[in-house]
């Protein structure tokens, strides 16, 4: 008699947790660990994923999922997608919302700090967090694989401009998304054929000289995208893809187009 009444009980006590599940509903501007919640909307969301090119390819990783719009719009284009929550509420929201779309095969939900978890895997991030935050998390970034792309609502990343900005029309509130492409890492000294090539790099931009054994060029509107590099020195144009501690690709000077290679000082390639 005593087991059946304990599990009676329990019973009852997981029917009330589901039922407090299903009637959930967020309030606008509900505190959160980092920040409050406001739900980007639908057209902007469907705008980030725009400008970020998701497809069934990639691996988008929501920071700070709230209800999940974002990640079951991620899914419903085929996407693998995770959305990462600190409210255990909201996590159960959003696979309640998942289930109801059709997409909860390929969208994703886990309860934890998105400040802590290991997003490396991730081909698109997404976030609507404030700027403090995108900056602090702004050198884990830089360290994803070049050609990662990020995504924000509104909020920028201190002195790491974004590559791309979206306005929509109409009367949003939140009406900007930004669009950042993590560079390749070219800081540093390349041998080439003819030379030598010094570079420093800002986030996207780098700078730097050519030197070869008679002269010493500049570099002007040098310009990281994911792997892709171009830059110009003394009129020519030079365009090219980095793999690791190599570079590649085709230098135009007028009407001549050649190729041009180089090798990161003191390392293989």
């Amino acid at each position: 008699m005593q087991v059946l009444l304990l599990l009676f009980i329990t019973a009852s006590l997981f029917a009330q947790q589901g039922e407090n599940v299903s009637n959930y509903e967020p309030e606008l501007g509900q505190e959160g660990k980092d920040v409050i919640w406001v739900p980007t909307p639908q057209e902007l969301v469907d705008k980030m994923l725009e400008i970020a090119g998701v497809t069934s390819t990639d691996y988008v990783i929501d920071l700070g999922s709230g209800d999940g719009r974002i990640v079951i719009a991620a899914a419903r284009l085929g996407a693998r997608s995770l959305g990462i929550e600190f409210n255990p509420d909201m996590v159960e929201l959003s696979k309640q919302n998942a289930e109801k779309q059709g997409v909860a095969d390929k969208a994703r939900f886990i309860n934890a700090d998105l400040l802590e978890y290991d997003f490396s895997e991730a081909t698109v991030i997404t976030m609507f967090l404030l700027a403090e935050l995108n900056i602090k998390l702004s050198p884990r970034f830089l360290d994803l694989k070049p050609g990662t792309r990020i995504v924000s609502n509104t909020f920028g990343m201190g002195e790491w401009q974004a590559d791309l900005i979206a306005t929509l029309d109409g009367p949003y509130v939140w009406n900007k998304a930004l669009l950042w492409i993590v560079p390749a890492k070219v800081e540093g000294t390349w041998e080439l054929e003819n030379g030598e090539l010094i570079l420093r790099q800002e986030f996207q931009r780098t700078y730097g000289n050519l030197i070869t054994s008679q002269n010493s060029f500049k570099i002007y509107d040098g310009k990281l995208y994911g792997n892709e590099i171009t830059f110009s020195v003394n009129g020519a144009i030079y365009k090219g893809r980095v793999t690791g501690n190599r570079m590649e690709g085709t230098v135009t000077n007028g009407n001549n187009i050649s190729n041009w290679s180089a090798t990161r000082r003191g390392i293989e390639p």
